[in-house]
């Protein structure tokens, strides 16, 4: 009796300490606030104001070419030899790179026509479709499929309507819906079919347009679960049928009436979707509006007054029967600040300015701190002040995730030219990396490392599938989850497409010594997941494994 209660009793010793133990490591992420900046390259040639990461791990960047030559040349003698073109008709430097992550190097590219304040979408076989622009590109279709030797090809008159400072959608059907741009009122599709080949008048754009400031352009578009496009622009949303052209809800003007959208330019994103169920009418959908300016702010920087920018996101559950916004204060202001999804739910708020609005110099005081809002957490401790970056990233910066789990932060050129002095904000070529904090030596036992199944691999719409990773610290089986995150196309704090999905997953079993293997569920349909490559992580204690690219369908 003796050695059984003894044993016992040690029994549960090692259980309490087992519990001691997670609890400090869960104590020491939520502690671990910070992160870390790495300048990767100093230099590389083009202000990085658009971005996409593409499934071969390289991240495709322009800018625009009617301001002159950029600081790289075209490869092998070229020259872009442009009649139509507004600065130099013969120009012999690239204005479009592509970043290889694996090896910290560049690759000039080739566009023929004006990519300036242009959208884009990863597609459904994982190549970059680009659209509009200005001058000779606003009606312009480019496409770059990821190889190592691609570049641009461009289908002239591929849009139907002129689109500069539109915004894209990749959607159920693998087709991409483009949505407004200046004096652009309406909607149309690429690839065209015969019963789509034309724009779809959306007067909600009209209404929601601030003579001589706009504040409407870069539209917030979202995917619902319901298969229907939350459209966001100003202060107000609609629930678009865009089959049918028909609004079928709409949403109540965010509290304050302040405009979100470009000039004021705040940014937003879909938060993660979870509790997948076979029909999707169970899924609930929240969208997080942060940042902006207030009204009349752009007129006003326009004569040298700089107003404070918006420090307050709006949150909304869109799939609810009754929506209605719930506020929270950031705890910086922020305006054009970029918000990316991490790989384990939490949103990343970076780059930006506290006063004035997007444009040609008429911000001022740049936000160097990033924030981290983790969703899941009480109201009240939500936000989460990151280390300061040491560059400022004001009009035209850009950020996207990385399958390492880190942030590619690039550009920022609030002047009409490249100008590198003489000015308040100098022309930025250089890109760097932000490490949230999950990345820490610290925390790499509870790291992850995905064994199974290999990279590239399809899977089809409600397929299983057993994930193998290894863990070499003590694994907390519960706080294992799998996400998938589709890349967005970054540029003027809109990031097109970005959307995370948690799937449905089984009981963690243990297969060897740190081996360990979880079953899991992909999205039933492309309401959910439209058809594409997905970054797959497996998380453990918010820190999460590097991804493996999976293609949906």
């Amino acid at each position: 009796m003796a050695i059984k209660t003894s044993l016992v009793y040690n029994i549960v010793l090692w259980q309490l300490h087992l519990l001691l133990l997670l609890s400090c490591h869960d104590l020491n992420l939520a502690n671990a606030a910070g992160g870390k900046w790495d300048l990767l390259m100093p230099n590389i040639g083009i202000s990085a104001m658009h971005m996409q990461l593409l499934n071969n791990d390289r991240v495709i960047m322009y800018d625009r070419t009617d301001f002159g030559a950029s600081n790289i040349p075209l490869p092998d003698g070229k020259c872009r030899n442009n009649p139509k073109e507004l600065a130099l008709k013969v120009d012999c430097t690239a204005h479009s790179v592509e970043y290889d992550v694996s090896t910290n190097s560049i690759r000039p590219l080739m566009v023929q026509t004006d990519v300036w304040c242009s959208s884009g979408s990863a597609t459904s076989d994982g190549s970059l479709v680009q659209t509009g622009g200005f001058n000779d590109g606003k009606l312009m279709v480019r496409t770059f499929n990821p190889c190592n030797t691609c570049d641009w090809q461009e289908m002239g008159d591929g849009l139907v309507q002129s689109r500069w400072y539109s915004t894209n959608h990749i959607l159920p059907d693998g087709s991409q819906i483009i949505i407004g741009g200046r004096d652009a009122f309406n909607y149309e599709f690429f690839p065209k079919t015969a019963s789509t080949n034309n724009v779809f008048s959306l007067p909600f754009l009209q209404q929601t347009n601030v003579p001589r400031e706009e504040n409407n352009l870069y539209p917030f578009v979202f995917l619902n679960v319901d298969g229907n496009l939350f459209i966001f622009t100003n202060d107000r949303a609609i629930l678009l049928d865009y089959t049918t052209n028909t609004i079928v809800k709409t949403y109540p003007q965010i509290p304050g009436g302040d405009p979100r959208n470009y000039p004021s330019t705040g940014s937003a994103v879909l938060l993660p979707l979870k509790n997948l169920r076979s029909q999707t009418v169970f899924v609930q959908a929240e969208v997080l509006v942060c940042g902006g300016a207030p009204k009349g702010s752009y007129l006003r920087a326009t004569k040298g007054d700089f107003v404070g920018a918006l420090n307050t996101c709006g949150r909304i559950t869109i799939t609810d029967p009754n929506p209605q916004w719930t506020m929270e204060t950031m705890p910086l202001p922020r305006t054009m600040g970029d918000m990316v999804i991490l790989p384990n739910g939490n949103v990343l708020i970076v780059n930006g300015a506290a006063t004035g609005t997007a444009g040609w110099q008429i911000a001022r005081n740049p936000v160097l701190s990033p924030v981290i809002y983790r969703p899941d957490n009480p109201s009240d401790s939500r936000f989460e002040v990151q280390t300061p970056n040491a560059i400022p990233r004001m009009y035209h910066s850009t950020a996207v995730l990385l399958r390492d789990g880190r942030v590619l932060v690039g550009g920022s050129n609030p002047n009409e030219l490249y100008n590198f002095t003489g000015v308040v904000f100098p022309t930025e070529l250089s890109l760097e990396a932000f490490s949230p904090s999950y990345l820490d030596a610290e925390f790499a036992n509870l790291r992850p490392q995905i064994i199974s199944p290999d990279s590239h691999l399809k899977f089809t719409y409600g397929q299983r599938v057993d994930i193998r990773f290894t863990a070499l610290g003590l694994l907390n089986r519960d706080s294992i989850k799998v996400t998938i995150v589709a890349p967005g196309f970054n540029t003027h704090s809109n990031t097109m497409n970005q959307r995370m999905l948690v799937l449905p997953r089984g009981i963690v079993r243990q297969v060897g010594r740190f081996v360990y293997e979880v079953s899991c569920v992909f999205p039933n349909s492309g309401k959910l997941a439209p058809p594409g490559y997905y970054l797959l992580f497996v998380v453990h204690q918010d820190i999460p494994s590097e991804a493996i690219w999976v293609r949906v369908n």
